[in-house]
């Protein structure tokens, strides 16, 4: 093979590398596995007292404290709150919904209360959804972590 044809197999090739890396980069959804929802998994428990009595007070680590008032992408399951087939206001489950917190399996550590900016309809699909994640360790009556001015981003294809 001569020099010239040896530089235009090169070429070829390049060309079909880069083409295919891109296509790779094209997919649906580009947070999984996640790398969020592990660091959340880390927060331990502690028991605390107040007016009302005793409760279990998160101990959140260095690792969840950086996170805390930043915007997050984190996939999950919707567990809605109220009756219907629209709204602001949910839980999203890093498991599937018959393994989520709920349901005995996860502990309140592997859900997050989401509001979002916008009504949405609910969905059983896999979403990812991008807030400011709030840590609460103050209200016994709200979940852990808080999700603020969310959007849902799209559907996640795991």
């Amino acid at each position: 093979m001569n020099v010239t044809a040896r530089k235009g197999v090169l070429v070829a090739l390049c060309f079909v590398a880069l083409c295919v890396e891109g296509f790779a980069q094209k997919k649906a959804y580009t947070g999984f596995p996640s790398l969020v929802w592990p660091k959340l998994y880390e927060t331990t428990f502690v028991k605390a007292h107040d007016a009302n009595g005793e409760y279990e007070k998160p101990v959140f680590k260095e690792s969840v404290k950086t996170l805390s008032g930043k915007t997050i992408a984190l996939p999950g399951y919707m567990v809605p709150f109220e009756n219907g087939i629209k709204g602001k206001h949910f839980m999203l489950s890093s498991l599937p919904l018959n393994a989520c917190f709920f349901c005995g399996v996860g502990g309140p550590e592997t859900v997050v209360e989401v509001f979002l900016k916008e009504e949405v309809t609910y969905t059983e699909k896999p979403i990812e959804v991008e807030g400011t994640l709030i840590l609460n360790d103050k209200n016994p009556d709200q979940m852990i972590y808080v999700l603020k001015n969310a959007v849902i981003t799209g559907e996640a294809g795991f």
